[in-house]
């Protein structure tokens, strides 16, 4: 298996296709943070939360799980949510006055991971723990956890969905037409989603299965601007346009999430052309909805109550002064350190096992049902 190290926009690959990312083949470590125990706080303490925009319906449902669950906890809740223009100064902001009133765990879900380097050192100096969650916090030593799904595991997924559906819908053997999406650059996880992704598509690219017509196979090439619909829509057009003129066909897209599948869906049906196999990553209403009426190809779950109950954990063990349970203490280098993270297993869902996959989700699985 090819292995990376994880610096600004790379991971190592350790154990990628195990059967759970939170096995001890991720890094050996299932009891242990490798860092010195807390010595607590009082259990009444404020927790700081801060998340980016709302663009996404997991940051808006985290956010009231957050507020909701430290509540039941007995923590004073204090989550914030950065604005939605693509500058990271409110959140830079937000997070200095965490600190300044008092916070003694402060969970991160990074607008911008290399641009927090000062306030997590604020925090550390302040005697506040750092919970880097769902996106790493980069080039500081300063941040003491990781709470994420195994993201390299999402790519591996999103790209063995996108071969299986070529093979189920394309309608021709390969070669196959393909073109590839990444997320936003500022976002630490949209190359470890991306290299794992190409882990599993670079060879099939190599032997001439897959051809990416439009030649754009860097993820400098592939990125999407924050994360934004319209852009992945406008880029989906001018690929069209430019490569898919006359008699070629588009047989399937790698979209890192649902977001920005939907957006490319809807450039293809508007340029009156059939929908290509299409990836994504969310569980988004509006995608379930759309793989379950055969549009959509895949989504990725990653259960977002699930992640807040492991952070909200770490908090619990915090205040009482013990040990923080993590399961990786290898993969997630910074660039300024190797941060201990607690990495959650993703769960690729197609139309097919979308019952199963939703089963502990009844907001999806009424919805799985409804088509059934």
């Amino acid at each position: 298996m090819k292995k990376m190290l994880l610096t600004a926009t790379a991971i190592v690959a350790v154990g990628a296709f195990a059967l759970t990312g939170c096995s001890s083949e991720r890094g050996g470590d299932t009891g242990g943070s490798g860092e010195e125990t807390a010595k607590g706080f009082a259990a009444d303490s404020t927790i700081g939360v801060a998340l980016p925009d709302k663009t996404s319906e997991n940051w808006v449902l985290a956010g009231k799980l957050f507020e909701d669950g430290l509540a039941e906890a007995g923590f004073k809740a204090d989550v914030q949510y950065a604005p939605a223009s693509n500058t990271v100064a409110e959140q830079q902001n937000q997070i200095q006055a965490m600190v300044t009133n008092g916070a003694k765990v402060i969970i991160i879900g990074a607008k911008d991971g290399k641009q927090l380097a000062t306030q997590v050192q604020a925090a550390k100096d302040a005697g506040a723990t750092v919970i880097a969650y769902d996106r790493l916090i980069e080039n500081t030593e300063a941040v003491d956890y990781y709470a994420a799904f195994d993201n390299f595991k999402v790519g591996n997924l999103q790209g063995q969905a996108l071969l299986d559906g070529l093979a189920e819908r394309a309608g021709h053997e390969a070669p196959y037409n393909i073109e590839l999406f990444s997320g936003s650059p500022d976002d630490a996880n949209s190359a470890v989603f991306f290299d794992g992704a190409m882990e599993v598509l670079q060879p099939k690219i190599d032997d001439g299965t897959l051809k990416v017509v439009s030649g754009q196979t860097e993820i400098a090439q592939t990125a999407t601007e924050g994360w934004l619909a319209e852009n992945a829509q406008n880029r989906m057009d001018t690929l069209l346009t430019g490569s898919y003129s006359g008699d070629t066909v588009l047989d399937g897209v790698l979209s890192p999430n649902d977001t920005l599948a939907r957006a490319i869906i809807t450039s293809v049906q508007q340029a009156g052309k059939p929908v290509p196999v299409v990836t994504g990553q969310d569980s988004e209403v509006e995608s379930v909805k759309s793989i379950m009426e055969g549009i959509q190809y895949s989504t990725i779950n990653k259960d977002t109550t699930l992640l807040v109950e492991q952070a909200i954990k770490m908090v619990q063990q915090l205040q009482k002064g013990e040990e923080v349970d993590v399961n990786d203490t290898e993969s997630y280098d910074n660039g300024a350190k190797v941060v201990p993270a607690y990495l959650l297993d993703p769960v690729i869902v197609t139309k097919e096992n979308a019952a199963e996959a939703y089963a502990n989700v009844p907001s999806l699985l009424e919805i799985v049902k409804s088509y059934e």
